[in-house]
């Protein structure tokens, strides 16, 4: 029969994840800390738990139509070409936030610029 050392004898009658062994000792697994402490009684509302988010860019695009074309048809392209695209006048356009759909939409004139209202918004499948 071999004999444990006192430590190594512990740590196998505590369980298996304290049976672990580095030169005799037991040790214990890491605990993940927490990032901020919430104070006794308080909890974080979802505006505080997201606000770590909210300064992250994202790319948004408004996606008129689509088409495709040969590459001779593409160079013989110039000012003044007219490029028919698959959608039709009043249409819904796409949005949509790092390439993924989220919103279908209309064009509008807000000032002097082209805007977007979002008039239905896409369900992700993930």
């Amino acid at each position: 029969m071999s004999e444990e050392t006192p430590s190594a004898a512990a740590a196998a009658e505590a369980g298996p994840v304290e049976a672990a062994r580095t030169g005799g000792e037991a040790v214990r697994p890491a605990t993940p800390a927490t990032a901020e402490a919430q104070p006794t009684g308080e909890r974080a509302t979802a505006g505080e738990r997201l606000s770590a988010i909210y300064d992250i860019p994202v790319q948004l695009a408004a996606v008129l139509g689509k088409t495709s074309m040969p590459v001779n048809q593409l160079l013989r392209l110039g000012r003044g070409a007219v490029v028919e695209l698959d959608r039709k006048v009043g249409e819904p356009i796409d949005i949509y936030v790092n390439n993924r759909l989220v919103a279908r939409g209309e064009v509008l004139i807000v000032d002097d610029h082209l805007g977007i209202t979002m008039t239905e918004i896409i369900k992700s499948d993930s």
